[in-house]
């Protein structure tokens, strides 16, 4: 009996080595294969296709964690759901408690349920929902520059002129 244990761990070490080898066999064969050829822009840092500006310790606004909270919050309900559901599902296991297994798994689940939904109630009556757009900021500055001046600006269209290409010329 202890032998076929030990074969069936076997088998699982045999799959989890060969799917190591299988990874670094890839990894290896695309560094071999692969172009080496750095240059300025594929060292640069990629940000969302765009140069990166400043520095990284930027201010963001907090509730963006408080959201990311909540849908952790409601992913690991789900996970606490999955074994109840199977539980839940087992026909003989209801049938030897005459019923009562099924009345205490679906009460135990709606005060699971309960118990979140009064604290997702609790954040959004406290406003930990809302998402407050920030107020624009109107400058303070006086220009002696009349707003017609920059309206009229503004209002104009402007045409790119054809001219002449370096391979044009050549």
């Amino acid at each position: 009996m202890a032998g076929t244990q030990i074969s069936e761990f076997g088998e699982i070490l045999l799959f989890i080595i060969g799917g190591i080898f299988f990874l670094m066999g890839g990894l290896i064969t695309a560094w071999l294969i692969r172009p080496n050829r750095p240059n300025e822009e594929k060292l640069t840092t990629y940000e969302c296709g765009d140069e990166p500006v400043g520095t990284a310790w930027g201010r963001f606004n907090i509730r963006f964690y408080i959201i990311a909270v909540i849908f952790v919050l409601f992913d690991v309900e789900l996970v606490f759901l999955f074994p109840w559901a199977t539980v839940f599902g087992q026909k003989v296991l209801i049938e030897q408690t005459h019923g009562m297994w099924g009345w205490f798994t679906i009460f135990e689940m709606f005060l699971f349920i309960g118990i979140l939904a009064l604290g997702l109630a609790y954040a959004w009556v406290k406003g930990d929902l809302d998402w407050e757009k920030p107020k624009a900021v109107v400058p303070s500055f006086e220009s002696a520059i009349p707003q017609s001046a920059y309206k009229h600006i503004n209002a104009r269209t402007h045409s790119v002129k054809k001219g002449k290409s370096k391979e044009t010329e050549n």
